[in-house]
Protein backbone atom coordinates (compact mmCIF):
# COMPACT_ATOMS: atom_id res chain seq x y z
CA UNK A 1 0.00 0.00 0.00
CA UNK A 2 1.35 3.61 -1.14
CA UNK A 3 1.91 5.88 1.94
CA UNK A 4 -0.52 8.72 2.10
CA UNK A 5 3.10 11.27 2.30
CA UNK A 6 3.31 9.86 -1.29
CA UNK A 7 0.61 11.38 -2.43
CA UNK A 8 1.28 14.80 -0.78
CA UNK A 9 4.62 15.16 -2.40
CA UNK A 10 4.72 18.75 -3.20
CA UNK A 11 6.57 20.08 -6.28
CA UNK A 12 9.26 22.94 -5.52
CA UNK A 13 7.67 25.76 -4.22
CA UNK A 14 10.06 28.98 -3.39
CA UNK A 15 11.75 29.31 -6.51
CA UNK A 16 11.99 32.95 -7.66
CA UNK A 17 9.34 33.85 -10.74
CA UNK A 18 11.39 32.95 -13.80
CA UNK A 19 11.13 36.10 -16.30
CA UNK A 20 11.34 33.33 -19.33
CA UNK A 21 7.97 32.30 -18.23
CA UNK A 22 6.31 35.18 -19.16
CA UNK A 23 8.56 35.69 -22.46
CA UNK A 24 6.84 32.37 -23.03
CA UNK A 25 3.25 34.05 -22.37
CA UNK A 26 3.97 37.24 -24.04
CA UNK A 27 4.79 35.16 -27.28
CA UNK A 28 1.28 34.10 -27.85
CA UNK A 29 0.06 37.55 -26.82
CA UNK A 30 1.80 38.93 -29.62
CA UNK A 31 -0.48 37.02 -32.52
CA UNK A 32 -3.52 38.90 -31.20
CA UNK A 33 -1.90 42.27 -30.53
CA UNK A 34 -3.85 44.29 -33.49
CA UNK A 35 -7.07 43.07 -31.39
CA UNK A 36 -6.13 43.66 -28.09
CA UNK A 37 -5.15 47.14 -29.42
CA UNK A 38 -8.31 47.73 -30.53
CA UNK A 39 -9.79 46.55 -27.25
CA UNK A 40 -7.58 49.13 -25.68
CA UNK A 41 -8.72 51.93 -27.96
CA UNK A 42 -12.26 51.30 -27.66
CA UNK A 43 -11.80 50.72 -23.54
CA UNK A 44 -9.84 54.08 -23.56
CA UNK A 45 -12.63 56.53 -25.36
CA UNK A 46 -15.15 54.76 -23.10
CA UNK A 47 -13.59 55.08 -20.22
CA UNK A 48 -12.71 58.96 -21.33
CA UNK A 49 -16.01 60.24 -21.86
CA UNK A 50 -17.31 58.32 -18.18
CA UNK A 51 -14.40 60.45 -16.48
CA UNK A 52 -16.69 63.78 -17.76
CA UNK A 53 -19.54 62.87 -15.29
CA UNK A 54 -17.61 64.70 -12.44
CA UNK A 55 -17.21 67.84 -14.31
CA UNK A 56 -20.72 67.64 -15.31
CA UNK A 57 -21.83 67.59 -12.44
CA UNK A 58 -19.51 70.11 -10.89
CA UNK A 59 -21.15 72.64 -13.41
CA UNK A 60 -24.22 71.81 -12.32
CA UNK A 61 -23.58 72.47 -9.02
CA UNK A 62 -21.89 75.12 -9.49
CA UNK A 63 -23.19 77.20 -12.18
CA UNK A 64 -26.72 75.97 -13.55
CA UNK A 65 -28.51 75.38 -10.51
CA UNK A 66 -27.60 78.37 -8.45
CA UNK A 67 -28.36 80.62 -11.37
CA UNK A 68 -31.51 78.32 -11.96
CA UNK A 69 -30.60 78.18 -15.75
CA UNK A 70 -32.92 75.22 -16.76
CA UNK A 71 -31.43 75.22 -20.38
CA UNK A 72 -27.80 74.98 -19.46
CA UNK A 73 -28.96 72.28 -16.73
CA UNK A 74 -31.03 70.27 -19.24
CA UNK A 75 -27.84 70.62 -21.50
CA UNK A 76 -25.78 68.95 -18.81
CA UNK A 77 -28.06 66.26 -18.29
CA UNK A 78 -28.19 65.44 -21.54
CA UNK A 79 -24.35 65.39 -22.27
CA UNK A 80 -24.33 63.05 -18.64
CA UNK A 81 -26.59 60.19 -20.30
CA UNK A 82 -24.59 60.66 -23.68
CA UNK A 83 -21.06 60.20 -22.02
CA UNK A 84 -23.04 56.91 -20.52
CA UNK A 85 -23.77 55.42 -23.34
CA UNK A 86 -20.67 55.96 -25.27
CA UNK A 87 -19.00 54.17 -22.39
CA UNK A 88 -21.48 51.20 -22.23
CA UNK A 89 -21.45 50.57 -26.16
CA UNK A 90 -17.57 50.76 -26.04
CA UNK A 91 -17.22 48.49 -23.37
CA UNK A 92 -19.21 45.99 -24.76
CA UNK A 93 -17.67 45.69 -27.77
CA UNK A 94 -14.39 45.49 -26.03
CA UNK A 95 -15.63 42.75 -24.25
CA UNK A 96 -16.51 40.50 -27.25
CA UNK A 97 -13.91 41.32 -29.13
CA UNK A 98 -11.34 39.88 -25.45
CA UNK A 99 -13.86 36.91 -25.05
CA UNK A 100 -12.25 35.92 -28.66
CA UNK A 101 -9.04 36.51 -28.04
CA UNK A 102 -9.42 34.82 -24.54
CA UNK A 103 -10.53 31.72 -25.87
CA UNK A 104 -8.08 31.72 -29.07
CA UNK A 105 -5.12 31.76 -26.42
CA UNK A 106 -6.66 28.74 -25.04
CA UNK A 107 -6.38 26.93 -27.78
CA UNK A 108 -3.26 28.05 -28.83
CA UNK A 109 -1.16 27.04 -25.47
CA UNK A 110 -3.16 23.71 -24.99
CA UNK A 111 -2.51 22.58 -28.75
CA UNK A 112 1.18 23.03 -28.14
CA UNK A 113 0.99 21.64 -24.61
CA UNK A 114 -0.20 18.53 -26.02
CA UNK A 115 2.16 18.29 -28.78
CA UNK A 116 4.95 18.81 -26.40
CA UNK A 117 3.52 15.99 -24.35
CA UNK A 118 3.32 13.57 -27.15
CA UNK A 119 7.16 14.66 -27.83
CA UNK A 120 8.65 13.43 -24.20
CA UNK A 121 9.96 10.19 -23.57
CA UNK A 122 8.46 7.38 -21.68
CA UNK A 123 10.91 8.37 -18.81
CA UNK A 124 8.99 11.75 -17.86
CA UNK A 125 5.32 9.66 -17.61
CA UNK A 126 7.16 6.94 -15.52
CA UNK A 127 8.14 9.92 -13.45
CA UNK A 128 5.05 11.50 -13.14
CA UNK A 129 1.48 10.45 -11.76
CA UNK A 130 -0.86 11.22 -14.56
CA UNK A 131 -3.47 13.18 -12.66
CA UNK A 132 -0.73 16.00 -12.51
CA UNK A 133 0.12 16.35 -15.83
CA UNK A 134 -3.67 15.88 -16.86
CA UNK A 135 -4.58 19.40 -14.22
CA UNK A 136 -1.98 20.93 -16.05
CA UNK A 137 -3.74 20.52 -19.62
CA UNK A 138 -7.24 21.48 -18.59
CA UNK A 139 -7.63 23.54 -14.92
CA UNK A 140 -4.31 25.39 -15.60
CA UNK A 141 -4.76 26.61 -19.20
CA UNK A 142 -8.32 27.65 -18.42
CA UNK A 143 -6.90 29.30 -15.22
CA UNK A 144 -4.28 31.51 -17.02
CA UNK A 145 -5.98 32.32 -20.37
CA UNK A 146 -8.09 35.37 -18.87
CA UNK A 147 -4.64 36.60 -16.93
CA UNK A 148 -2.97 36.32 -20.09
CA UNK A 149 -5.70 38.86 -22.27
CA UNK A 150 -8.13 40.56 -20.17
CA UNK A 151 -5.82 40.88 -17.29
CA UNK A 152 -3.20 42.28 -19.35
CA UNK A 153 -5.55 44.85 -21.05
CA UNK A 154 -7.46 45.41 -17.60
CA UNK A 155 -3.96 46.54 -16.20
CA UNK A 156 -2.97 48.47 -19.00
CA UNK A 157 -6.38 50.25 -19.23
CA UNK A 158 -6.28 50.50 -15.96
CA UNK A 159 -2.70 52.73 -15.80
CA UNK A 160 -4.61 54.78 -18.64
CA UNK A 161 -7.31 55.26 -16.42
CA UNK A 162 -5.58 56.25 -13.69
CA UNK A 163 -3.66 58.80 -15.38
CA UNK A 164 -6.87 60.20 -16.83
CA UNK A 165 -8.49 61.00 -13.29
CA UNK A 166 -5.32 62.49 -12.31
CA UNK A 167 -5.36 64.45 -15.30
CA UNK A 168 -8.95 65.51 -14.80
CA UNK A 169 -8.87 65.90 -10.96
CA UNK A 170 -5.57 68.58 -11.58
CA UNK A 171 -7.66 70.20 -14.13
CA UNK A 172 -10.48 70.75 -11.22
CA UNK A 173 -7.83 71.83 -8.64
CA UNK A 174 -4.54 71.37 -8.00
CA UNK A 175 -3.96 71.65 -4.09
CA UNK A 176 -7.20 69.03 -3.39
CA UNK A 177 -5.94 66.44 -6.13
CA UNK A 178 -2.62 66.63 -3.70
CA UNK A 179 -4.53 65.42 -0.93
CA UNK A 180 -6.01 62.52 -2.64
CA UNK A 181 -2.04 61.43 -3.81
CA UNK A 182 -0.65 61.80 -0.48
CA UNK A 183 -2.26 57.81 -0.02
CA UNK A 184 -0.24 56.79 -2.53
CA UNK A 185 2.59 56.01 -0.66
CA UNK A 186 0.64 54.10 1.70
CA UNK A 187 -0.99 51.87 -0.36
CA UNK A 188 3.07 51.02 -2.14
CA UNK A 189 4.21 50.02 1.30
CA UNK A 190 1.16 47.61 1.81
CA UNK A 191 1.34 46.13 -1.13
CA UNK A 192 5.10 45.06 -1.45
CA UNK A 193 3.78 43.94 2.26
CA UNK A 194 1.40 41.74 0.91
CA UNK A 195 3.02 40.31 -2.28
CA UNK A 196 5.51 37.54 -1.17
CA UNK A 197 2.64 36.13 1.43
CA UNK A 198 0.17 35.83 -1.54
CA UNK A 199 2.60 34.23 -4.76
CA UNK A 200 3.77 31.64 -2.03
CA UNK A 201 -0.10 31.03 -0.91
CA UNK A 202 -1.44 30.61 -4.00
CA UNK A 203 1.91 28.37 -5.13
CA UNK A 204 1.08 25.57 -2.74
CA UNK A 205 -3.02 25.87 -3.74
CA UNK A 206 -1.19 24.75 -7.22
CA UNK A 207 0.40 21.75 -5.37
CA UNK A 208 -2.26 20.85 -3.38
CA UNK A 209 -4.82 20.89 -5.91
CA UNK A 210 -2.50 18.75 -8.04
CA UNK A 211 -1.86 16.30 -5.58
CA UNK A 212 -5.46 16.06 -4.97
CA UNK A 213 -5.93 15.32 -9.09
CA UNK A 214 -3.30 12.92 -9.44
CA UNK A 215 -4.92 10.74 -6.39
CA UNK A 216 -8.06 10.85 -7.88
CA UNK A 217 -7.48 9.93 -11.47
CA UNK A 218 -5.44 7.02 -10.03
CA UNK A 219 -8.36 5.59 -8.24
CA UNK A 220 -10.99 6.30 -10.47
CA UNK A 221 -8.10 4.29 -13.05
CA UNK A 222 -7.80 1.80 -10.43
CA UNK A 223 -10.93 1.56 -9.14
CA UNK A 224 -11.77 -2.76 -9.72
CA UNK A 225 -8.52 -2.94 -7.50
CA UNK A 226 -9.59 -0.66 -4.79
CA UNK A 227 -13.22 -2.98 -4.51
CA UNK A 228 -11.04 -6.40 -4.96
CA UNK A 229 -9.13 -5.41 -1.83
CA UNK A 230 -11.69 -3.48 -0.22
CA UNK A 231 -9.82 -0.25 0.49
CA UNK A 232 -12.85 2.13 0.17
CA UNK A 233 -12.27 3.35 3.41
CA UNK A 234 -8.23 3.60 3.41
CA UNK A 235 -8.90 5.23 0.23
CA UNK A 236 -11.36 7.67 1.45
CA UNK A 237 -9.01 8.74 3.96
CA UNK A 238 -6.25 9.34 2.37
CA UNK A 239 -8.46 11.61 -0.24
CA UNK A 240 -9.88 13.28 3.06
CA UNK A 241 -6.56 14.41 4.31
CA UNK A 242 -5.54 15.75 0.65
CA UNK A 243 -8.67 17.44 0.37
CA UNK A 244 -7.88 18.79 3.82
CA UNK A 245 -5.06 20.30 2.68
CA UNK A 246 -6.65 21.43 -0.39
CA UNK A 247 -9.07 23.62 1.65
CA UNK A 248 -6.43 25.04 3.90
CA UNK A 249 -4.29 26.22 2.03
CA UNK A 250 -7.41 28.01 -0.08
CA UNK A 251 -8.42 29.43 3.14
CA UNK A 252 -4.75 30.52 3.50
CA UNK A 253 -4.21 32.13 -0.48
CA UNK A 254 -7.96 33.76 0.42
CA UNK A 255 -7.58 35.19 3.41
CA UNK A 256 -4.19 37.26 2.01
CA UNK A 257 -6.30 38.35 -0.92
CA UNK A 258 -9.36 39.42 1.24
CA UNK A 259 -7.07 41.84 3.06
CA UNK A 260 -6.10 43.67 -0.29
CA UNK A 261 -9.30 45.19 -0.97
CA UNK A 262 -10.21 46.39 2.91
CA UNK A 263 -6.86 47.70 2.74
CA UNK A 264 -7.34 49.80 -0.07
CA UNK A 265 -10.79 50.90 0.56
CA UNK A 266 -9.44 51.95 4.04
CA UNK A 267 -6.93 54.01 2.76
CA UNK A 268 -9.35 55.37 0.33
CA UNK A 269 -11.90 56.31 3.03
CA UNK A 270 -9.60 58.21 5.20
CA UNK A 271 -8.46 60.08 2.11
CA UNK A 272 -12.27 61.10 1.18
CA UNK A 273 -12.19 62.20 4.69
CA UNK A 274 -9.53 64.44 4.37
CA UNK A 275 -10.99 65.93 1.40
CA UNK A 276 -13.83 67.57 3.27
CA UNK A 277 -11.35 68.17 6.24
CA UNK A 278 -8.62 70.07 4.31
CA UNK A 279 -11.26 71.57 1.45
CA UNK A 280 -14.02 72.92 4.90
CA UNK A 281 -11.24 73.49 7.33
CA UNK A 282 -7.68 73.31 6.43
CA UNK A 283 -7.53 75.82 2.83
CA UNK A 284 -10.33 77.87 5.17
CA UNK A 285 -14.08 77.89 4.65
CA UNK A 286 -15.63 79.49 1.22
CA UNK A 287 -11.77 78.85 -0.02
CA UNK A 288 -12.96 75.34 -2.14
CA UNK A 289 -16.60 75.65 -3.74
CA UNK A 290 -18.94 73.20 -2.69
CA UNK A 291 -18.87 71.63 -6.59
CA UNK A 292 -15.15 71.33 -6.08
CA UNK A 293 -15.08 69.53 -2.98
CA UNK A 294 -18.15 67.29 -4.63
CA UNK A 295 -15.68 66.68 -8.00
CA UNK A 296 -12.76 65.70 -6.13
CA UNK A 297 -14.42 63.50 -4.05
CA UNK A 298 -15.80 62.08 -6.80
CA UNK A 299 -12.75 61.81 -8.59
CA UNK A 300 -11.06 60.55 -5.11
CA UNK A 301 -13.29 57.34 -5.54
CA UNK A 302 -12.34 56.82 -9.07
CA UNK A 303 -9.10 57.60 -8.24
CA UNK A 304 -8.98 54.28 -5.74
CA UNK A 305 -10.98 52.77 -8.25
CA UNK A 306 -8.83 51.66 -10.74
CA UNK A 307 -5.63 51.09 -7.58
CA UNK A 308 -8.58 48.88 -6.35
CA UNK A 309 -9.04 46.97 -10.02
CA UNK A 310 -5.29 46.38 -10.31
CA UNK A 311 -4.89 45.44 -6.85
CA UNK A 312 -7.54 42.51 -7.65
CA UNK A 313 -5.78 41.99 -11.07
CA UNK A 314 -2.91 41.85 -9.02
CA UNK A 315 -4.07 39.27 -6.84
CA UNK A 316 -5.72 37.22 -9.84
CA UNK A 317 -2.41 37.42 -11.16
CA UNK A 318 -0.46 35.81 -8.08
CA UNK A 319 -3.15 32.89 -8.06
CA UNK A 320 -2.50 32.16 -11.49
CA UNK A 321 1.17 32.83 -11.53
CA UNK A 322 1.62 29.45 -9.92
CA UNK A 323 -0.40 27.80 -12.35
CA UNK A 324 1.77 29.35 -15.31
CA UNK A 325 4.78 28.36 -14.02
CA UNK A 326 3.74 25.11 -14.22
CA UNK A 327 2.58 25.22 -17.87
CA UNK A 328 5.97 26.75 -19.06
CA UNK A 329 8.19 23.99 -16.91
CA UNK A 330 6.02 21.06 -18.51
CA UNK A 331 6.70 22.95 -22.33
CA UNK A 332 10.15 23.35 -20.88
CA UNK A 333 11.08 19.96 -20.70
CA UNK A 334 13.65 18.57 -22.71
CA UNK A 335 12.62 15.91 -24.88
CA UNK A 336 15.02 13.01 -24.53
CA UNK A 337 14.20 11.50 -27.53
CA UNK A 338 14.51 13.85 -30.76
CA UNK A 339 15.07 14.10 -34.29
CA UNK A 340 19.17 14.93 -34.64
CA UNK A 341 19.36 18.32 -36.38
CA UNK A 342 20.44 16.58 -39.28
CA UNK A 343 18.10 13.48 -39.23
CA UNK A 344 17.42 11.67 -42.39
CA UNK A 345 14.39 10.13 -43.55
CA UNK A 346 14.62 6.36 -42.95
CA UNK A 347 14.28 4.70 -46.96
CA UNK A 348 12.07 1.50 -46.79
CA UNK A 349 13.46 -1.23 -44.87
CA UNK A 350 14.63 -4.46 -45.33
CA UNK A 351 14.68 -5.34 -41.67
CA UNK A 352 18.05 -5.86 -40.69
CA UNK A 353 18.65 -4.95 -36.88
CA UNK A 354 22.18 -4.63 -35.44
CA UNK A 355 23.31 -3.94 -31.81
CA UNK A 356 26.84 -2.66 -31.85
CA UNK A 357 28.60 -1.74 -28.12
CA UNK A 358 25.10 -0.85 -27.13
CA UNK A 359 24.61 -0.14 -22.83
CA UNK A 360 21.83 1.76 -21.64
CA UNK A 361 20.32 2.45 -17.99
CA UNK A 362 17.72 4.18 -16.86
CA UNK A 363 19.13 5.67 -13.09
CA UNK A 364 22.63 7.00 -13.99
CA UNK A 365 25.05 4.70 -12.74
CA UNK A 366 22.40 1.79 -13.28
CA UNK A 367 22.86 -0.16 -16.48
CA UNK A 368 20.30 -2.70 -17.40
CA UNK A 369 22.38 -3.09 -20.50
CA UNK A 370 26.10 -4.11 -20.56
CA UNK A 371 27.80 -3.72 -24.17
CA UNK A 372 25.52 -5.82 -25.95
CA UNK A 373 26.04 -6.61 -29.42
CA UNK A 374 24.22 -8.98 -31.93
CA UNK A 375 23.35 -9.02 -35.69
CA UNK A 376 20.10 -10.14 -36.95
CA UNK A 377 19.34 -10.39 -40.96
CA UNK A 378 15.79 -9.75 -42.59
CA UNK A 379 13.10 -11.65 -42.15
CA UNK A 380 14.65 -13.66 -39.22
CA UNK A 381 12.47 -14.32 -36.01
CA UNK A 382 14.05 -13.89 -33.17
CA UNK A 383 13.10 -14.91 -29.27
CA UNK A 384 14.36 -13.01 -26.27
CA UNK A 385 13.99 -15.19 -22.90
CA UNK A 386 14.75 -15.08 -19.68
CA UNK A 387 14.58 -13.85 -15.77
CA UNK A 388 12.20 -11.07 -15.26
CA UNK A 389 14.53 -7.69 -15.17
CA UNK A 390 16.83 -8.92 -17.09
CA UNK A 391 16.79 -6.23 -20.04
CA UNK A 392 14.85 -7.88 -22.56
CA UNK A 393 11.86 -4.96 -23.04
CA UNK A 394 14.90 -2.73 -23.39
CA UNK A 395 16.46 -4.36 -26.21
CA UNK A 396 13.12 -3.52 -28.19
CA UNK A 397 12.64 -0.72 -26.93
CA UNK A 398 15.60 0.82 -28.31
CA UNK A 399 15.13 -0.83 -31.45
CA UNK A 400 12.08 1.60 -31.60
CA UNK A 401 14.38 4.55 -30.10
CA UNK A 402 11.81 5.19 -26.97
CA UNK A 403 14.89 5.72 -25.22
CA UNK A 404 18.43 6.67 -26.23
CA UNK A 405 21.28 4.22 -26.36
CA UNK A 406 24.07 5.65 -23.17
CA UNK A 407 26.83 3.78 -25.57
CA UNK A 408 27.34 2.47 -28.67
CA UNK A 409 24.84 2.22 -31.15
CA UNK A 410 21.74 0.91 -32.92
CA UNK A 411 21.32 0.28 -36.63
CA UNK A 412 18.42 -0.77 -38.86
CA UNK A 413 19.52 -1.76 -42.67
CA UNK A 414 22.80 -0.33 -41.18
CA UNK A 415 21.15 3.15 -40.41
CA UNK A 416 22.26 4.48 -37.33
CA UNK A 417 18.88 5.24 -35.83
CA UNK A 418 19.59 8.32 -33.65
CA UNK A 419 20.34 9.78 -37.27
CA UNK A 420 17.34 9.01 -38.50
CA UNK A 421 13.37 10.85 -38.14
CA UNK A 422 11.81 9.56 -35.26
CA UNK A 423 8.12 9.05 -37.63
CA UNK A 424 10.19 7.48 -40.78
CA UNK A 425 11.47 4.94 -38.31
CA UNK A 426 8.29 3.97 -36.06
CA UNK A 427 5.83 3.90 -39.34
CA UNK A 428 8.03 0.98 -40.18
CA UNK A 429 7.94 -0.78 -37.21
CA UNK A 430 4.76 -2.84 -35.37
CA UNK A 431 4.80 -2.61 -32.03
CA UNK A 432 2.38 -5.31 -29.74
CA UNK A 433 2.39 -4.94 -25.86
CA UNK A 434 1.16 -6.80 -23.08
CA UNK A 435 -1.05 -4.09 -21.98
CA UNK A 436 -3.06 -3.49 -24.92
CA UNK A 437 -4.15 -0.36 -24.81
CA UNK A 438 -7.74 0.61 -26.40
CA UNK A 439 -8.86 3.95 -26.81
CA UNK A 440 -12.37 5.50 -26.46
CA UNK A 441 -14.41 5.32 -29.84
CA UNK A 442 -14.92 2.18 -32.02
CA UNK A 443 -13.77 -1.13 -32.97
CA UNK A 444 -12.90 0.27 -36.31
CA UNK A 445 -11.33 3.51 -34.86
CA UNK A 446 -8.79 0.99 -32.85
CA UNK A 447 -8.16 -1.31 -35.56
CA UNK A 448 -7.65 1.82 -38.20
CA UNK A 449 -5.34 3.74 -36.18
CA UNK A 450 -1.92 2.53 -37.51
CA UNK A 451 -3.24 2.99 -40.98
CA UNK A 452 -6.08 5.49 -41.31
CA UNK A 453 -7.05 4.82 -45.01
CA UNK A 454 -7.44 1.11 -44.99
CA UNK A 455 -10.42 -0.11 -46.55
CA UNK A 456 -13.10 -2.67 -44.71
CA UNK A 457 -11.94 -5.61 -46.65
CA UNK A 458 -8.40 -4.95 -45.39
CA UNK A 459 -9.26 -4.63 -41.83
CA UNK A 460 -12.04 -7.67 -41.79
CA UNK A 461 -8.89 -9.94 -43.78
CA UNK A 462 -6.40 -8.59 -40.71
CA UNK A 463 -9.03 -9.66 -38.46
CA UNK A 464 -9.88 -13.10 -39.68
CA UNK A 465 -5.77 -13.78 -40.12
CA UNK A 466 -5.78 -13.08 -35.95
CA UNK A 467 -8.58 -14.49 -34.91
CA UNK A 468 -10.97 -11.76 -33.82
CA UNK A 469 -13.30 -11.18 -36.81
CA UNK A 470 -15.29 -14.21 -35.00
CA UNK A 471 -15.86 -12.27 -31.91
CA UNK A 472 -15.80 -8.93 -32.99
CA UNK A 473 -19.09 -9.93 -35.45
CA UNK A 474 -21.57 -10.99 -32.82
CA UNK A 475 -20.56 -7.57 -30.69
CA UNK A 476 -24.06 -5.57 -30.65
CA UNK A 477 -22.92 -3.38 -33.72
CA UNK A 478 -19.85 -5.50 -35.41
CA UNK A 479 -17.37 -3.06 -36.26
CA UNK A 480 -18.89 0.33 -34.90
CA UNK A 481 -19.56 -1.33 -31.62
CA UNK A 482 -18.17 1.15 -28.84
CA UNK A 483 -15.68 0.25 -26.69
CA UNK A 484 -15.79 2.95 -24.21
CA UNK A 485 -12.36 4.13 -22.64
CA UNK A 486 -9.49 1.21 -22.63
CA UNK A 487 -11.67 -0.97 -23.89
CA UNK A 488 -13.96 -1.45 -20.74
CA UNK A 489 -16.33 -3.55 -22.75
CA UNK A 490 -13.83 -6.18 -23.71
CA UNK A 491 -11.60 -9.01 -21.90
CA UNK A 492 -8.26 -8.98 -21.96
CA UNK A 493 -7.87 -11.49 -24.63
CA UNK A 494 -9.95 -9.48 -27.02
CA UNK A 495 -8.21 -6.51 -26.85
CA UNK A 496 -4.97 -8.12 -27.79
CA UNK A 497 -6.68 -9.64 -31.29
CA UNK A 498 -7.67 -6.44 -31.69
CA UNK A 499 -4.20 -5.23 -31.26
CA UNK A 500 -2.86 -7.77 -33.35
CA UNK A 501 -5.31 -6.73 -36.19
CA UNK A 502 -4.50 -3.03 -35.30
CA UNK A 503 -0.62 -4.03 -36.04
CA UNK A 504 -1.17 -6.33 -38.74
CA UNK A 505 -3.20 -3.70 -40.39
CA UNK A 506 0.16 -1.13 -40.36
CA UNK A 507 2.40 -3.82 -42.65
CA UNK A 508 5.24 -3.47 -40.24
CA UNK A 509 9.03 -4.40 -42.13
CA UNK A 510 10.07 -4.82 -38.22
CA UNK A 511 7.47 -6.72 -35.80
CA UNK A 512 7.64 -6.66 -31.83
CA UNK A 513 5.91 -8.93 -29.64
CA UNK A 514 5.94 -8.12 -26.09
CA UNK A 515 4.25 -10.69 -24.20
CA UNK A 516 1.54 -10.22 -26.52
CA UNK A 517 -0.25 -13.34 -26.53
CA UNK A 518 -0.03 -13.91 -22.26
CA UNK A 519 -4.24 -13.03 -22.07
CA UNK A 520 -4.88 -15.22 -24.67
CA UNK A 521 -6.27 -18.52 -24.08
CA UNK A 522 -4.50 -21.89 -25.41
CA UNK A 523 -6.96 -22.57 -27.84
CA UNK A 524 -7.76 -19.21 -28.94
CA UNK A 525 -3.71 -19.26 -29.33
CA UNK A 526 -3.21 -22.44 -31.51
CA UNK A 527 -5.80 -20.85 -33.41
CA UNK A 528 -3.46 -17.45 -33.78
CA UNK A 529 -0.75 -19.09 -34.60
CA UNK A 530 -1.21 -19.72 -38.30
CA UNK A 531 -2.08 -16.06 -38.67
CA UNK A 532 1.01 -14.94 -36.48
CA UNK A 533 3.22 -17.35 -38.97
CA UNK A 534 1.39 -15.07 -41.36
CA UNK A 535 2.33 -11.95 -40.07
CA UNK A 536 5.83 -13.05 -39.41
CA UNK A 537 6.42 -14.14 -42.65
CA UNK A 538 9.02 -11.76 -44.14
CA UNK A 539 9.15 -9.73 -41.30
CA UNK A 540 12.03 -8.95 -38.73
CA UNK A 541 10.41 -10.06 -35.12
CA UNK A 542 11.16 -9.84 -32.17
CA UNK A 543 9.64 -11.73 -29.91
CA UNK A 544 9.06 -11.90 -25.60
CA UNK A 545 7.24 -14.44 -24.60
CA UNK A 546 7.08 -16.58 -20.89
CA UNK A 547 5.94 -19.02 -22.65
CA UNK A 548 8.60 -21.08 -24.35
CA UNK A 549 6.58 -23.59 -26.17
CA UNK A 550 5.41 -20.34 -28.19
CA UNK A 551 9.13 -19.44 -29.63
CA UNK A 552 10.08 -22.47 -30.40
CA UNK A 553 10.62 -22.21 -33.73
CA UNK A 554 12.39 -18.53 -33.97
CA UNK A 555 15.16 -18.64 -36.15
CA UNK A 556 17.16 -17.42 -33.12
CA UNK A 557 16.58 -17.94 -29.69
CA UNK A 558 18.60 -15.47 -26.85
CA UNK A 559 18.72 -16.01 -23.73
CA UNK A 560 19.25 -12.50 -21.65
CA UNK A 561 20.15 -12.16 -17.82
CA UNK A 562 22.30 -9.32 -16.17
CA UNK A 563 21.90 -6.84 -18.98
CA UNK A 564 23.88 -8.95 -21.06
CA UNK A 565 23.43 -12.17 -23.79
CA UNK A 566 24.32 -15.23 -21.90
CA UNK A 567 23.59 -17.72 -24.79
CA UNK A 568 21.90 -17.53 -28.50
CA UNK A 569 20.99 -20.09 -31.19
CA UNK A 570 18.09 -22.16 -31.87
CA UNK A 571 15.93 -24.35 -29.74
CA UNK A 572 17.63 -27.01 -30.24
CA UNK A 573 20.72 -26.16 -30.24
CA UNK A 574 20.42 -24.22 -26.71
CA UNK A 575 18.52 -27.43 -25.55
CA UNK A 576 21.93 -29.84 -26.68
CA UNK A 577 24.32 -27.01 -24.73
CA UNK A 578 22.02 -27.83 -21.59
CA UNK A 579 22.98 -24.19 -20.37
CA UNK A 580 20.51 -21.62 -19.10
CA UNK A 581 17.83 -21.47 -21.80
CA UNK A 582 17.91 -25.52 -21.36
CA UNK A 583 17.29 -25.48 -17.28
CA UNK A 584 14.50 -22.92 -18.36
CA UNK A 585 12.81 -24.62 -20.39
CA UNK A 586 12.89 -28.18 -18.79
CA UNK A 587 11.49 -26.61 -15.54
CA UNK A 588 8.54 -24.85 -17.51
CA UNK A 589 8.08 -28.05 -19.00
CA UNK A 590 7.98 -29.57 -16.00
CA UNK A 591 5.40 -27.56 -14.43
CA UNK A 592 2.89 -28.04 -16.96
CA UNK A 593 3.01 -31.75 -16.89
Amino acid sequence: MASRNTYRQDERLDEPFDLRHLLLASSYIRKYIKKMGLAILLSAIGGAAGLLSPMITQKAIDDAIPNKNMTYLFQLVGLLIAVFVVSVIFTTLRSRIMVKVSQRIIYDIRKDLFAHLQKLSFQYFDDRPHGKILIRVVNYVNSVSDMLSNGLINVILEIFNLIFIVVFMLMVDVQMSLVVMCGVPVLAVFMFWIKQKQRKAWQRVSNKNSNLNAYLQENIVGARITQIFARENENAEIFSGLADDCRKTWLTAVSYNNLVWPGIDAISVLIRAAIFIFGMVVFGQGAKTVGTIIAISSYSARFWQPIMNMGNIFNNFLNNMAYLERIFETMGEKVDVDDAPDATVLPPIKGEVEFDDVSFSYEEGKEVLHHVSFKVSPGMSVALVGPTGAGKSTIVNLISRFYNVGHGRVLIDGHDISKVTLHSLRTQMGIMLQDSFIFSGTIRDNILYGKLDATDDEIREACRKVCADNFISKMPDGYDTEVKERGSLLSQGQKQLISFARTLLSNPSILVLDEATSSIDVQTEKALQQGLNTMLKGRTSFIIAHRLSTIRNCDLIMYIDDGGIVESGTHEELMKKGGAYYHLYTSQMEDIA
